[in-house]
C-alpha cells in the first residue's frame, strides 16, 4: 500500500501442542517502509502547569531516573534456557493482538486487539471465551501500523478505575489520538465506558507508519507517550530533529485533572517548557518509531525499543530531553555516512544490532520476577522479523559496559509485537500466533 498524505499535524489540550524448551545461546508490526535506494524514584510527584499556559514558572525535581556514570559492574552470569508455554489454553485465536495488561483487581488479564477491541481473559480460567470489556472497532482505523496500539491503566486505578487508550482515529483519518475511559463492573462484567471517552491528545500523522504505539505511566505518576516520525522512508518532514512537533519524541503530560476544557497539564520539570517555540510535552526526540517502550519497576529507568530503517535496530534508556540523533543517525551510525555527521549532545543507544540479524526490534522489559532467578536483572527484547526472544543484562548496559547478549529462544519466525508483565513481574511473550508466559526450564 502506498502511503497516502495526511493533514497536517495538530495538538490538543496455540502455536506449540505444550512447552516449547528454549535455546540458550528485537518491533511493531514490522517497519513496512522500504529501504531507501538507577535508583528508585521519588514518591512525590511533580508540580504541573495547565497546558493552556505553558510559559509558567517553577521547579520540581526531576522524577525519571538517569543511567549514571558508575564502575562497570563485573560481566553477570547468563541467564539459562527457558520454556515456552500457551498463557491461556483454549483461548480461541484471534487476529493481531497487541498488547496485554494485568488487572489483579478484577482477576481479568486485558488482551488489547489491533482492530479496536479490549478483551477480559480470568486469571484463572475458562479461557475458551473471554467477555468483551470494549469495543472501539467503529472509530478506530486498523490496521498495518495503524489501530489501538495499547492501553494503560491509571496510577490511581484501584480509586477512579480511569484507562487510557491510544489508537488512530477512523474520523478524521490521520489522526493519532489518546483518550481516557471510566469503567464499571466487576469481574466478568468489567467494562469500558464508551460514553465516557475524554480526549487528551491528538497529533496528525501525514503518512500511514511510524505511529509510536506505547502509553504508560511513570513511577512519577506521569503519562508517557512515544511517537514515531511520521512515516515514509528517511523522514521525509525532517520532524527527528524538530523541537515543534510532536512527533518523533516521548512526550509527558500531566492528566491528573483532566477536564474537556484542560485535558492535562505540563509538569513543571519538563525540560523545554519555558523554551520559546518548542512544545512543552516534549521529554525526549529524536526517535524514528519508539513502538515499546516500559519502566524498570526497581531502579525507574525508561527502557524503548526504536525501530529502524536501512541498518540498525537499537535499545536506549529515555533521559530529560535527551536527543535519540534520528535522523543524524540511525543507532550509533551516521544515517548518511558518506558526508558523516555531528554527534555532539546525541545519545547513542545502550545496545543496537544489525538488520543481518533482525529487521524490526519490539522492546521489551527487564525482569524483576521470582520464576527465574537467573533471569533476574536483565533486558528481555524480541525482533519481529525472527522472533527471537533475547537478553542483555540490564545494569552492564545502563553503565555502557560491554554487552553480550544471550538468545533465550530462537524457534521463529513468530510475528511478535509485545511482551507483558503481571502483578508478579512474571513475563508474557505477546504474538500473531498466540500469548504465551515465559517460565523457567
Amino acid at each position: 500500500m502506498n502511503p497516502a498524505p495526511r493533514r497536517p499535524f495538530l495538538f490538543a489540550a496455540g502455536l506449540f501442542a505444550g512447552a516449547v524448551l528454549l535455546a540458550c545461546g528485537g518491533s511493531s508490526m514490522p517497519d513496512r517502509t522500504p529501504p531507501a535506494t538507577g535508583s528508585p524514584s521519588p514518591s512525590a510527584s511533580p508540580a504541573s502547569t495547565p497546558a493552556a499556559t505553558p510559559d509558567a514558572t517553577g521547579t520540581a525535581a526531576v522524577v525519571t531516573p538517569s543511567p549514571a556514570a558508575t564502575e562497570t559492574p563485573d560481566p553477570p552470569d547468563q541467564p539459562p534456557a527457558a520454556v515456552l508455554v500457551p498463557a491461556f489454553p483454549g483461548l480461541p485465536e484471534y487476529e493481531r493482538p497487541v498488547a496485554l495488561i494485568d488487572l489483579p483487581a478484577h482477576d481479568l488479564l486485558l488482551l488489547v486487539l489491533q482492530e479496536g477491541r479490549v478483551l477480559g481473559i480470568p486469571r484463572d480460567g475458562p479461557y475458551n471465551a473471554p467477555h468483551t470489556v470494549h469495543d472501539q472497532r467503529e472509530t478506530t482505523f486498523c490496521c498495518n501500523e495503524d489501530g489501538l496500539l495499547s492501553i494503560a491503566l491509571d496510577p490511581d486505578f484501584a480509586a477512579n478505575g480511569y484507562v487510557y487508550a491510544f489508537y488512530s482515529a477512523a474520523a478524521p483519518r490521520g489522526i493519532s489520538r489518546l483518550s481516557r475511559f471510566a469503567t464499571t463492573g466487576q469481574g466478568e462484567t468489567f467494562a469500558f465506558d464508551p460514553a465516557s471517552e475524554l480526549t487528551l491528545f491528538e497529533v496528525g500523522q501525514p503518512y500511514v507508519n511510524h505511529n509510536g504505539g506505547t502509553v504508560l505511566f511513570g513511577p512519577d505518576g506521569m503519562l508517557y507517550l512515544g511517537l514515531g516520525d511520521g512515516g515514509a522512508a528517511n523522514d521525509p518532514h525532517g520532524h527527528g530533529q524538530n523541537l515543534r512537533t510532536h512527533l518523533s519524541t516521548i512526550i509527558r503530560i500531566d492528566v491528573r485533572n483532566a477536564t474537556r476544557d484542560e485535558p492535562y497539564a505540563i509538569p513543571l520539570d519538563n525540560p523545554f517548557l519555558e523554551q520559546d517555540g518548542v512544545l512543552p510535552e516534549i521529554w525526549a526526540y529524536g526517535l524514528r518509531n519508539p513502538w515499546r517502550m516500559s519502566f524498570d519497576r526497581e531502579t525507574g529507568f525508561l527502557w524503548a525499543g526504536d525501530v529502524g530503517q536501512n541498518d540498525v535496530e537499537e535499545v536506549s534508556i529515555i533521559e530529560r530531553g535527551g536527543n535519540y540523533g534520528w535522523k543524524t543517525m540511525e543507532g550509533s551510525r551516521c544515517f548518511h555516512p558518506e558526508t558523516g555527521c555531528d554527534r555532539s549532545g546525541l545519545i547513542l543507544p545502550v545496545w543496537e544490532y544489525s538488520h543481518a540479524v533482525g529487521c524490526s526490534i519490539t522492546g521489551g522489559l527487564v525482569y524483576r520476577g521470582d520464576a527465574i532467578p537467573a533471569l533476574y536483572g536483565w533486558y528481555v527484547y524480541t525482533d519481529y522479523c525472527t522472533g527471537h526472544i533475547t537478553a542483555i543484562h540490564a545494569e552492564t548496559a545502563a553503565t555502557r559496559g560491554f554487552v553480550e547478549p544471550v538468545v533465550l529462544w530462537d524457534k521463529g519466525p513468530i510475528e511478535a509485537v509485545s511482551f507483558a508483565e503481571d502483578a508478579d513481574g512474571e513475563l508474557y511473550f505477546v504474538t500473531f500466533r498466540g500469548i504465551f508466559r515465559i517460565v523457567a526450564p
